[in-house]
């Protein structure tokens, strides 16, 4: 997409726990002949791995018939159809960044409590400055004067504009303040932090549909992008959590944090096989230049890395 770099050492590094469940040890299982017990074990590395029951069930299926069928001759044989089989499971979706003809471009930032989101938006304005383009964050999030402080710190830290309400605010209002700040300005990045709430929350929820309501009234095709934070640790939870997200405010894009804590890179399969949302962006570490965008196959190859 242009902004977000894909660097493979990266993608390595936050990929080396998952790589211990679904690559690396597969080396012992698959050094042998292919056997109706080594398929066994495959399929239960592919679930811890958290690429989900859908396509665990489908991959091992065919993995299945083509064993008897003796397409298999070695490990490098299994490897190369695993990882073909996972490639093409994550093919032919958009995954750029949607941006607006003319700015400013609106990106609504949403997801639970813990899940990475301020942070994340963080690295997205990081990214936009350092390619010299102007940022104002709109801290939407009027219930917790922590999650305002926050962003104060990282807008000082990244020299950005902010725009915030009175605490227990509208948030709605700040967001309206925000959209006519970005235009008068001429901005071209307008990023907007919500609460981080709990996805069985409905009043909450009906908040993120006035909030999106506001920008789309005051910027044509606004929210130009709505993405979904979601916390790679929480596997198969995340899913769940993305579906009452998707319903509430139509998810453009997942932002798939903490990679680097879990061994459920899987997921992003499974993101893919329920929700039919791409995977955009990626989160790899903890400073501001720690985002990469999610390209499938760089990714899992580096699954399966020794």
């Amino acid at each position: 997409m242009g902004l977000f770099a894909t660097t493979a050492g990266a993608i390595r590094r936050v990929l080396a726990r998952t790589r211990e469940v679904m690559g690396g040890s597969l080396g012992g299982p698959l050094s042998g002949p292919l056997s109706a017990e080594v398929i066994d074990e495959i399929e239960g590395r592919l679930m811890r791995a958290d690429v989900g029951p859908g396509a665990t069930t489908a991959i091992i299926d065919e993995l299945r018939a083509s064993h008897r069928a003796g397409r298999f001759t070695g490990a490098g044989d299994t490897i190369e159809f695993l990882k073909q089989r996972l490639k093409q499971r994550l093919q032919a979706v958009d995954r750029s960044l949607l941006m607006a003809p003319d700015g400013p471009t609106v990106i609504l930032m949403v997801g639970v409590n813990g899940s990475g989101k301020t942070t994340s938006l963080a690295k997205m304005a990081a990214s936009f400055r350092s390619r010299g383009q102007s940022v104002i964050i709109a801290a939407a999030d009027t219930y917790r004067a922590a999650a305002v402080s926050q962003l104060e710190i990282w807008a000082d830290r990244l020299d950005v504009d902010i725009v915030k309400g009175a605490a227990g605010g509208d948030p709605a209002a700040v967001v309206f303040d925000a959209v006519t700040a970005a235009r008068a300005r001429g901005i071209d990045v307008l990023l907007i932090d919500t609460a981080g709430r709990l996805h069985t929350q409905r009043n909450l929820m009906r908040q993120l549909t006035k909030i999106r309501g506001v920008a789309a009234k005051k910027i044509a095709g606004a929210p130009h992008e709505v993405l979904l934070v979601l916390d790679a640790t929480a596997g198969q939870n995340a899913i769940r959590q993305a579906e009452q997200f998707k319903a509430a405010v139509d998810v453009t894009g997942i932002f798939l944090a903490k990679l680097d804590g879990t061994a459920k890179g899987g997921i992003v399969v499974a993101i893919q096989d329920v929700l039919g949302i791409p995977v955009k962006l990626i989160g790899v570490g903890e400073t501001p230049d720690d985002v990469e965008t999610f390209e499938p196959d760089a990714f899992i190859e580096a699954m399966f890395e020794p």
